[in-house]
């Protein structure tokens, strides 16, 4: 039996951009594209297999008759297949005729969002919020009756253009390595148009995503997407991190001498892509007036190849071999598919992995292993040694599950310190990949976690930096920002909150506090002669949680006797924390150098333990990367440990947890605590860490508390 769906012609749109016409058919999803370039409607075909949206347009059409049999009323609806919608949002709208109507948009719980919109109990839509743009079929005439609406905004860039492809060019750099650089213009205005120019510059391939990028070209801006050295069709050798800040300064000076240039940039970059904009901003280009900067990674011996000063393991490993068996990233490598992570991270000898892994040697890999301490090389790759450069309008996007929320962090501190005018930050419930579900792992969170206006908000800022459109965003509160447990977004006037309180929750116990069956407290004042704990530490058997940064369930870790845990009391009203986090460490090892592990966690009545927030430091630069100093074995050292951001109510009854050890395999190599070179490989010794807390040596976690609670 076939509904009234499978005779329906949707309409397809792609950032608000009308992208052509869509059925569903025995035959399977057809597509009546439009012509980049003139904007024509085309003949219908069946849709590529291999085209890259976010829709997933053959799931819905094998889904169609469960759609169109659900009972879309009351609050929630569970279709057949077992996806359950929840009421969410209504727009009221005139129809055809000019009537007056009201829809109703229901948000899919459980995996990536695909919404649905319904009219008077029937379907008329499908939406994937995503990054790049809202992706939405609808029923022809119901368009304002849709999430759409988002795009309607007077002062927003229109889609008032097609694309112009002029092809490829081998832009030079100042030291004659050519970078494959290709130019979208938009089409359709008249000749001899200067336009504003939105740059991308991705180890990934420009090819990759390039129709993503090319939607600005629709909207009135020249969109140019480059390849970094050593990637895809770029000249040069890849050298991750070191070439980008001057790469990304000689290409602007390129965009600015073309006849089609306005001589106004913005750039747009996410993970390291994200660098890549970070530090072209650090270059102080006078023509780059506009950045975006999502989930970026930090510099390399903060946050990536030497994470708190430690060998990473996966997060770095994965990348690195993706990057090494070509010139185009494998990704079954980097999502460790073709690659096993857990052989990886425990072959040896550590400089041999990628022969091991990939059946080569990786020049990345290779040269990191040639400085191994903070010499002028990383110096050079640490884009906030330049902070005071940055000169143009940084908006930063990220979220509490973001593994590169450290790198958005060494970001925020920059821009702050430095006090960068325009400086804005937007920061969700959201993973790497952000605005995507509403149930990650343990965590249910509200509807309104995915947004529709994500790329609204990043069209928004380079209109009012680059085609200086007065529309507001630079008046808006610098801080939006999402609570879990809470479940509602809230705005600052600074990140961290300029209304939270920074408060210390000390440690102390009877000391035993190994394991979560421990004696081990967590309490608003230091204990007067609180004994030290201890624990041992041996390489060989490090912690392995899951690495991410996810709300991984740390409970059965935490049963280890080489863990420290410290709880506090349930609590009697909930507490909200949001903002940049930090600890403070009085320890002590036999070793010559060692690593910190800091675990924030939310305890459950059922005593299911979410972790919130961690990080991982090495001892020997507890005084500063370029002051590494190995320990006096046995004596008691202060660490200031950083701790990744959160937004988090910890609701009546729950509990506050700080856990301590000195291992997380799969984001460290574990510490040979030789105070050796980490890549020696010598044989580990196996130390007594002893942690102190007291009012002479008060370790503690510093939480940024919103006061006002309402």
């Amino acid at each position: 039996m076939t509904t009234y769906l499978h005779h329906t012609t949707f309409h397809f749109y792609c950032a608000g951009i009308y992208n052509g016409k869509i059925r569903f058919t025995e035959k399977g999803v057809l597509h009546a594209k439009v012509d980049p370039r003139r904007r024509t409607q085309m003949q219908e075909h069946v849709l590529d297999p291999q085209a890259k949206y976010a829709l997933p347009l053959a799931r819905i059409g094998e889904q169609l008759e469960a759609h169109a049999r659900g009972e879309w009323t009351g609050e929630e609806v569970i279709l057949e297949h077992g996806t359950v919608y929840q009421r969410h949002m209504e727009y009221t709208a005139a129809d055809a005729a000019g009537v007056e109507r009201t829809s109703q948009v229901w948000a899919m719980r459980g995996g990536t969002a695909v919404d649905v919109v319904t009219l008077d109990g029937e379907v008329v839509a499908f939406a994937a919020p995503n990054r790049y743009g809202l992706e939405l079929i609808v029923k022809a005439g119901c368009e304002r009756l849709t999430p759409l609406r988002v795009y309607e905004d007077p002062l927003l860039s229109k889609p008032e253009y097609g694309i112009n492809d002029l092809g490829t060019f081998m832009v030079p750099m100042r030291d004659e390595v050519r970078l494959a650089t290709d130019v979208y213009l938009p089409e359709g205005a008249p000749a001899g148009t200067r336009w504003p120019t939105i740059l991308v510059r991705t180890c990934y391939d420009r090819n990759g995503r390039k129709e993503l990028f090319q939607r600005w070209a629709n909207k009135g801006y020249a969109v140019v997407n480059q390849d970094v050295r050593g990637r895809a069709d770029s000249e040069g050798e890849l050298v991750p991190f070191y070439y980008e800040r001057d790469d990304g300064s000689d290409t602007i000076d390129w965009i600015i001498a073309q006849d089609w240039s306005n001589s106004k940039v913005g750039m747009w970059g996410a993970s390291y892509l994200g660098y890549v904009v970070t530090a072209a901003a650090t270059s102080g280009h006078p023509n780059l007036l506009a950045v975006v900067d999502e989930v970026n990674v930090g510099s390399p011996f903060t946050d990536t190849a030497r994470k708190g000063g430690t060998l990473c393991s996966w997060p770095l490993l994965s990348w690195t071999l993706a990057q090494s068996v070509g010139t185009r990233t494998d990704f079954d490598i980097f999502g460790g598919v073709t690659v096993n992570p857990e052989a990886a991270v425990d072959a040896r000898p550590i400089r041999d992995i990628p022969r091991q892994m990939i059946g080569k040697e990786s020049g990345p890999w290779e040269l990191w292993s040639q400085h191994p301490d903070y010499d002028d090389f990383w110096k050079n790759c640490t884009y906030s040694e330049l902070g005071h450069q940055v000169k143009a309008p940084v908006y930063v996007i990220s979220g509490w599950y973001d593994g590169d929320s450290p790198g958005v962090s060494e970001t925020w501190r920059m821009l702050t310190e430095h006090d960068v005018p325009h400086r804005k930050i937007r920061l969700g419930a959201w993973e790497h990949n952000p605005n995507r579900a509403r149930d990650l792992a343990n965590v249910a969170l509200g509807n309104d976690a995915v947004v529709y206006d994500y790329d609204v908000s990043v069209l928004r800022w380079f209109d009012r930096f680059l085609k200086d459109i007065p529309n507001g965003i630079d008046q808006e509160p610098r801080a939006s920002y999402y609570v879990v447990g809470e479940n509602r977004w809230r705005t600052s006037s600074d990140w961290t909150p300029a209304e939270a309180v920074v408060t210390p929750f000390y440690l102390g116990g009877d000391g035993r506090a190994n394991s979560s069956l421990g004696d081990g407290r967590l309490a608003a004042e230091p204990e007067e002669f609180s004994p030290t704990d201890t624990y041992i530490y041996n390489p060989a058997d490090p912690v392995a949680d899951k690495g991410e940064r996810e709300p991984e369930n740390m409970r059965r870790h935490e049963l280890r006797n080489d863990i420290l845990v410290y709880t506090g009391v349930p609590l009697a009203e909930e507490l909200t924390v949001a903002g940049e986090l930090s600890a403070v460490l009085y320890a002590a090892s036999t070793g010559k150098d060692t690593d910190w592990v800091v675990t924030l966690s939310d305890v459950h009545p059922n005593g299911d333990s979410i972790r919130l927030s961690n990080y991982i430091v090495r001892a020997r630069y507890r005084y500063g990367l370029e002051h590494p100093q190995l320990l006096e074995p046995g004596k008691v050292e202060r660490y200031d440990i950083f701790l990744q951001n959160i937004a988090h109510t910890f609701p009546v009854g729950h509990r506050i947890r700080v856990t301590v050890t000195s291992s997380s395999k799969f984001v460290a190599f574990p510490n040979t605590n030789t105070g050796n070179d980490p890549y020696a490989d010598e044989k580990p010794l196996i130390v007594r860490q002893t942690i102190y807390h007291n009012r002479e040596y008060p370790s503690h976690i510093k939480l940024p508390v919103l006061m006002n609670n309402r």
